[in-house]
């Protein structure tokens, strides 16, 4: 057994003994409610493996615990108490050995969350979150509709660390697909992909009803420039439409005259998901212009066949800001492209993952 497998055995039922031991060392140090993210949080963090977006979600969210519920001053007892509930629950099979693995883990997580939490702003680390709508559009992508228990802080364009308890411990980054509402819900697009475990549950295993969680929003490199007000090429491929809708929400809430181009990338129109919303949008704002890009539809219009990028460019005014979010190979040469067309340097907009 390594220290992944002791975790995966000791995080389904050890945050009631890693609470009951610190509780017992430093009482009313940690809220009983908040001990199974804190648990699954830290004993992820211990085991590694994530990836570098995941792992930056995860320490966004444990260093604003840490500092709201003032633990730094009591990291080694909370490490103590982890490693005691993991020990127990790991048992017969756990080992001198991975005794030592777990606390060189440790040490190198309780630098890290220190790290995290001297950058952390106020405020709550995590908030739940019910989701109340789960629409399947295509097998692979999923439009969920949640509720948090109180309003999320958020502007558009930023994303939010999610976390479900199916999938204990993981944060992943989902940029809301929205503006503010007034009844405060929040719509998140989500793409199963073969190595995203998270994703994959939020497609294929939530259900209405169901709690998630959701962490401090932070900025991403797509936030608009409301002093700016120049007109918005806005270019989406896949599920990198999201935070793009919710820029074109914002627009709508508070019109300033400027016009909005979104381009919106698919394979197929079969991979054009949130086609009736963006309809809708289309035809309640006459400064708004929609436009569909097919890169492998033979049955497409020729204005609308090929990548997204290689449209937008054909829509693109002078004094455009241009936005661009989508999936890693169409983000790669981006800003080289934009630059070779011409745009400024200072009005090209790509997605960066936000740091701890």
């Amino acid at each position: 057994m390594n220290i992944a497998a002791a975790w995966e055995t000791a995080v389904e039922r050890g945050a009631d003994d890693f609470w009951c031991t610190l509780d017992d060392r430093r009482p009313g140090l940690l809220p009983e409610r908040d001990a199974p993210l804190l648990f699954a949080g830290l004993g992820r963090l211990t085991v590694g493996g994530d990836d570098p977006a995941g792992r930056a979600a995860l320490l966004a969210v444990l260093g604003r615990a840490y500092r709201q519920l003032g633990l730094l001053p009591h990291a080694a007892t909370i490490g103590d108490a982890l490693l005691a509930a993991v020990a127990r629950h790991a048992r017969p099979l756990w080992t001198p050995r991975l005794a030592d693995a777990w606390e060189h883990g440790g040490r190198r997580a309780d630098e890290a969350v220190r790290r995290a939490a001297t950058r952390a702003e106020d405020g709550p680390a995590w908030c739940p979150a019910e989701v109340i709508d789960h629409d399947r559009p295509c097998d692979t992508i999923a439009i969920l509709t949640v509720r948090p228990w109180q309003r999320l802080s958020m502007r558009p364009g930023q994303t939010v660390p999610v976390c479900t308890p199916r999938r204990p411990g993981r944060w992943r980054w989902l940029s809301p697909a929205n503006a503010p509402r007034p009844d405060g819900t929040v719509e998140l697009h989500v793409r199963a992909v073969a190595a995203g475990a998270v994703a994959h549950r939020l497609v294929h295993d939530v259900r209405p009803g169901e709690l998630l969680h959701l962490g401090p929003p932070r900025d991403a490199g797509l936030c608009l420039d409301l002093s700016a007000r120049r007109d918005l090429l806005l270019v989406a491929g896949g599920t990198g439409l999201a935070p793009l809708r919710a820029l074109v929400e914002q627009v709508a809430a508070a019109p300033d005259g400027r016009r909005v181009t979104l381009v919106v990338g698919a394979r197929t129109f079969a991979g054009l998901y949130d086609a009736t919303a963006l309809d809708k949008l289309q035809q309640a704002h006459d400064w708004l212009t929609v436009v569909p890009a097919f890169s492998h539809d033979p049955g497409a219009e020729p204005a609308e066949r090929g990548d997204a990028l290689t449209i937008a460019l054909d829509h693109r005014r002078p004094e455009d800001d241009v936005y661009v979010c989508g999936p890693p190979p169409m983000l790669a040469g981006a800003r080289l492209r934009l630059l070779a067309a011409g745009v400024p340097a200072d009005r090209i907009h790509l997605p960066a993952e936000p740091t701890p």
